[in-house]
């Protein structure tokens, strides 16, 4: 698996062995605005895979940006083998908005692999697709949870594939979700023209969370090295994330004020109560239950519902007291041992 030879050209130029190189590919233009998609390529002296991690393919989910920001400045790129091509703001229009959609309102992650006679949204994807994803072996793309709602850390990723599974448990996120591919997602798209893709969901739309950055940093060092890009540490005992095939949301049965019990990441027993929803003008409160032993992996942040809404995401998993240590190891491990030590001299976002 390796589509970086000695000769390797994106978007017209030829990008030269042990070079970093910054390009900006031209969008279609947002009225009268020029629009262009900012890349750096990291292409290190020796042969190896070709990469690209991506962030912000939903223009209000910030965490990727932070999370590449905070990959390019590591010393150990310096030793890459292969090539590395970062996008850290994929929809630069919905960015400006702080907006998850196009200005089309079309979602961009379902318009992949896109046409260049079709939407907005539809040439972005293609232009995005043609230039980067197809010149790779693999790809990384990161993501948030939607709109008043968060993520806990997770990779999603087709784990019947053997290699794909691979590098998903290489991440070490506290979570591997087995995902389904959706019509006109980029992960449907590369798989037809066989490139794995991982997705890291983790986070909040519209803001930075510090544990989810710190793992996802780590999470990219962790598969460079098991794809023998980047050079691995001492060896340790790596921590097997929990692994499930099935999750399901937990949806409001009522209107009202939502006053949770619960948090991200912690375990739930079959018919446990996790929220009422109370009535704004009766004493009347409304049980929300788990409807299986699990994991939560999501749920909604506003404590507005209308009935109906998706309030918890709900991983299924039997062996809870193994899932509540697993979790526990991962989110204390990625603040207190961080082994990058030139990231240390910056401040933790709170």
């Amino acid at each position: 698996m390796d589509k970086s030879n000695d000769k390797f050209i994106l978007s017209g130029k030829e990008i030269e062995k042990g070079t970093i190189t910054t390009l900006h590919i031209e969008l279609p233009k947002l009225y009268q605005t020029p629009a262009t998609l900012p890349i750096k390529i990291i292409r290190g002296k020796r042969t190896g895979p070709t990469i690209f991690i991506s962030a912000a393919i939903h223009g209000d989910e910030l965490n990727g940006i932070e999370i590449i920001r905070r990959f390019k400045k590591l010393n150990i790129l310096k030793r890459v083998k292969g090539t590395i091509i970062l996008i850290p703001i994929v929809n630069i229009y919905g960015v400006m908005t702080l907006s998850r959609y196009m200005p089309d309102r079309r979602d961009l992650n379902r318009s992949f692999p896109g046409t260049k006679k079709g939407s907005l949204a539809s040439r972005v994807a293609k232009t995005f697709f043609d230039e980067i994803v197809k010149k790779c072996d693999f790809g990384i793309d990161l993501h948030t949870a939607s709109i008043h709602k968060s993520n806990l850390p997770q990779i999603r990723a087709n784990i019947n594939d053997e290699f794909t599974f691979k590098l998903a448990k290489a991440f070490e996120a506290p979570v591997i979700l087995h995902s389904e591919l959706r019509d006109g997602s980029l992960r449907e798209a590369a798989q037809e023209d066989d490139i794995p893709i991982l997705l890291y969901e983790a986070g909040e739309a519209l803001r930075f969370d510090e544990t989810s950055i710190r793992i996802g940093v780590k999470g990219i060092v962790n598969v460079l090295r098991e794809l023998e890009m980047i050079p691995k540490t001492t060896v340790k005992r790596k921590r097997l994330p929990i692994i499930t095939k099935s999750s399901q949301w937990i949806r409001a049965t009522e209107s009202g004020i939502l006053r949770t019990i619960k948090r991200l990441g912690e375990t739930v027993h079959e018919n446990e109560i996790i929220a009422y929803i109370d009535d704004t003008l009766d004493d009347e409160s409304f049980e929300i239950k788990a409807q299986f032993d699990g994991v939560i992996i999501g749920k909604s942040e506003i404590p507005l519902v209308q009935e109906g809404d998706a309030i918890f995401h709900i991983a299924k998993f039997k062996n809870l007291e193994t899932a509540e240590n697993k979790i526990e190891y991962f989110n204390e491990n990625a603040i207190e041992n961080s082994e990058f030590i030139e990231l240390n001299k910056e401040e933790i976002i709170e």
